[in-house]
């Protein structure tokens, strides 16, 4: 892989970096990507350190970066601070019963259990702000019949007030992997960052998967 990338003048940036235990994920977004499928793509990566301090597992998915979305933010923009670190473990409980209750659809009226009424800020491409930006968004997805439908949690990594969470799921009829960042203020999610990616079933190098924490 390296010699592809050395040609094509791959280089990361790194936009935000959480640590959870002996799990560190990384927001990045690339340039000179084109080996990855566009010539800017944004990234999430968790690496695995083991007992001696080295990376023992890696995982990672990809969307090529897109223009900003209707309320004027890109995938990787926003606050990156780490704070309210003693938190953490309540922040990733409040997004865990979020992902529960309105992404898995066990109880949807409760979203505001969950998300701040007052200012929530959207990074997905296609999302406007605030609750009636979702809302719209989740009416236009099931008015066209292609709801994204969230079927397993299989991680969650979280630091002060920024949590992350690794899903799978099924999008326009194909599986897909989920990422969805978020950014918790006084008991509340304010911010949303999420990178989407079909899973591949061809031309595999490894049998690993996608998942496997």
């Amino acid at each position: 892989m390296f010699p592809v990338l050395k040609e094509n003048g791959t280089k990361a940036k790194v936009i935000r970096v959480i640590e959870d235990g002996n799990y560190v994920a990384i927001h990045h977004l690339w340039t000179g990507a084109k080996p990855f499928g566009a010539e800017e793509m944004v990234a999430f990566d968790i690496l695995r350190f083991d007992d001696n301090g080295k990376i023992a597992k890696h995982w990672d998915a990809l969307m090529p970066n897109t223009p900003p979305n209707p309320a004027g933010r890109t995938l990787i923009d926003g606050p990156t601070e780490i704070t309210d670190m003693e938190a953490t473990d309540q922040n990733k409980a409040l997004v865990s019963n979020l992902l529960d209750d309105i992404l898995y659809g066990k109880n949807p009226d409760k979203i505001t259990d969950y998300i701040s009424t007052e200012s929530y800020h959207q990074h997905n491409p296609q999302i406007g702000d605030n609750l009636d930006g979702l809302q719209k968004a989740f009416q236009f997805l099931a008015e066209n019949n292609n709801m994204f439908q969230y079927q397993k949690l299989h991680k969650v990594i979280g630091e002060g007030n920024f949590v992350l969470t690794i899903n799978e799921g099924e999008w326009g009829g194909k599986k897909q992997v989920f990422y969805d960042l978020f950014r918790i203020d006084n008991g509340k999610a304010v911010e949303h960052w999420d990178i989407i990616q079909e899973i591949p079933t061809e031309g595999l190098a490894n049998n690993n998967g996608m998942f496997g924490f």
